[in-house]
């Protein structure tokens, strides 16, 4: 890069464009069929800046271009909220934009990367902000095409809002007369603030989670599973920045690069740098925080099966008990029951010691069986 410009390398063949069609109702056929309304416009905001300052807000992209000839050193700078694909098939003509990036830009769902296409940068950032009301991350995207006159944005999700970027960057036109290389440090900069209460609401979760793991909380197996799955995609989004920051910082002198960009630049590389290190510690604190909530849940089972254990060890001493005086009153009711049948004839019935007889037998077989049982603990 050089100052206010992108320089060039090897220069890519030329790509023609077909114009778009008219998209067509695929319920209606035949020579009657009618194209659907034009979409409205969703070009957000466009400027051509001069020296910094904005000088011109066209209504068209076409209209930018014309303003960018009537100065050598002006900027154009056009920020799109999720465009029509004939849209930047429009932008791609006006600007020369590399049909690879442009189809990148239409699909969305891209990792993070920074290409070189020529004489224009291609640069796909990952944004994020906390959503308190749902305790959740919300993951944006945001593609960056940059020339040496003009720098384009697309958005695809509400965040980052580069409302905010522009504004900062006109209350500094010495920073933003330093051409498209200004912008992208500016976009840059905002995601990776953007990332500050990212780290401090996801470390408020993981607090909120450890009290839950020690206060016995069932539902707290999910949460770490789901604010896991958050870590891990936040990680995604912000740890491939230190590769597109290295690639821009080794750039710095081949490129021309501005000293005071330079510095920026490297303030962002060190807050990126803090940023993945704090992601990843909540990494391995979810890993750890997960291994001792199954260590709490299996002490947790452990003591109620040996409670159950326990329940059941006394409820067996107590049939065991019930048992042995069963068998101990069970013996005089069988013989008492023998004699009290009424036969005629019966041994016993006409004997003059035959009652005795029969009251010293249970008394006997009740006393043996106590002993039995009394010994054996069953009493």
């Amino acid at each position: 890069m050089t100052d206010r410009r992108l320089a060039p390398l090897t220069a890519l063949s030329t790509l023609t464009r077909r114009p778009a069609r008219p998209v067509v109702h695929p319920s209606v056929s035949g020579p009657a069929a009618q194209p659907e309304p034009v979409v409205r416009s969703r070009l957000i905001d466009n400027a051509v800046y001069s020296e910094g300052r904005r000088v011109a807000t066209p209504a068209t992209a076409a209209e930018s271009r014309e303003e960018l000839a009537v100065d050598e050193g002006r900027l154009a700078w056009l920020g799109l909220y999720r465009p029509e694909p004939g849209q930047l098939g429009e932008l791609a003509d006006l600007y020369d934009l590399p049909d690879l990036a442009v189809e990148d830009a239409i699909q969305a769902h891209q990792r993070p990367k920074f290409e070189r296409y020529g004489q224009t940068l291609f640069v796909v950032l990952k944004a994020a902000r906390y959503l308190d009301a749902t305790e959740e991350v919300e993951f944006g995207e945001l593609h960056l095409f940059l020339g040496a006159d003009f720098a384009i944005t697309v958005r695809h999700s509400e965040s980052p809002d580069l409302s905010r970027v522009r504004r900062r960057l006109e209350s500094e036109p010495a920073l933003l007369a330093k051409g498209s290389e200004a912008v992208l440090y500016a976009i840059l900069d905002a995601v990776v603030d953007g990332y500050s209460p990212v780290v401090a609401g996801l470390a408020n979760d993981i607090d909120e989670i450890e009290t839950q793991v020690f206060g016995g909380d069932p539902r707290v197996s999910r949460r770490i599973y789901e604010l896991s799955q958050e870590v891990l995609e936040f990680q995604r989004a912000a740890a491939p920045l230190t590769g597109i920051l290295a690639a821009i910082t080794a750039g710095f002198d081949k490129y021309g690069v501005d000293e005071e960009l330079r510095s920026y630049l490297r303030d962002v590389a060190d807050h990126v740098t803090s940023v993945i290190e704090r992601v990843e510690g909540f990494r391995l604190q979810l890993r750890d925080i997960l291994t001792v909530n199954a260590t709490l849940v299996a002490q947790r089972q452990n003591e109620e099966i040996r409670e159950l254990t326990e329940a059941s060890i006394a409820q067996g001493e107590e049939v065991k008990k019930i048992s042995a005086w069963a068998a101990i009153l069970f013996a005089p009711t069988l013989v008492g029951t023998v004699y009290g049948m009424n036969f005629d004839v019966m041994p016993e019935l006409g004997w003059r010691f035959g009652y005795p007889m029969a009251v010293l037998l249970m008394g006997a077989v009740s006393v043996v069986l106590y002993l039995v049982f009394k010994r054996r603990d069953w009493i």
